[in-house]
């Protein structure tokens, strides 16, 4: 069985009233996953910014009646892996201009150690569930927050994964046993002994 994509020609103010009424109500839920993605408030932001923006640009791609959260899930993840393979493969870059202004400011003799013991633990008190989540792989963690979090059903999040519905369930049975793995030792602290 072969699905054929139709391209739609939808006219301008078509395209408003699909975008308004389909795209950006679910605008607070494409930011969260951006960020549990990223884990940078800028990066979510940029990432979910160029989702929106290829939504627009490709909107005639758009089945009207279709899932629309779904497909601006599969555009934001297919974002993010651009961007990060495309990450990985640059040498670090180094802003000389911020170095200089450094060591050319009055800043520059004053002390700046910290104790990385109260940083870090100051970062890690909280929400343990959060920091389990985001110690996972990245393909763990995508299929806990669209199924867990989100609500995708397993046919969902293979389309928006590009993956196998029973890839879609052996991972998420990983990630659920690699979870509970990551908090048994905070869930015996809270008093569950299971």
């Amino acid at each position: 069985m072969s699905v054929e994509k139709v391209k739609q020609n939808y006219s301008s103010r078509e395209k408003d009233r699909i975008f308004e009424q389909e795209f950006l109500p679910h605008i607070g839920s494409m930011y969260n996953f951006a960020y549990r993605l990223t884990f940078d408030e800028d990066d979510a932001k940029d990432l979910v910014q160029e989702t929106y923006l290829k939504a627009f640009r490709f909107l005639n791609s758009f089945q009207q009646g279709t899932n629309a959260k779904a497909w601006l899930f599969r555009i934001l993840k297919n974002s993010f892996i651009n961007d990060f393979r495309k990450k990985s493969k640059q040498p670090a870059k180094v802003d000389y201009q911020e170095v200089e202004t450094f060591y050319n400011s009055e800043d520059v003799d004053v002390s700046m150690t910290t104790d990385l013991r109260v940083e870090t633990v100051q970062h890690m008190i909280g929400d343990e569930v959060s920091n389990a989540l985001n110690a996972l792989a990245v393909d763990f963690r995508t299929v806990i927050i669209l199924c867990d979090l989100e609500g995708f059903t397993y046919e969902e999040m293979s389309k928006i994964l590009d993956i196998p519905i029973g890839t879609v369930r052996s991972r998420l049975h990983r990630a659920r046993n690699l979870l509970k793995e990551k908090l048994q030792a905070y869930a015996k602290s809270m008093g569950y002994n299971k």
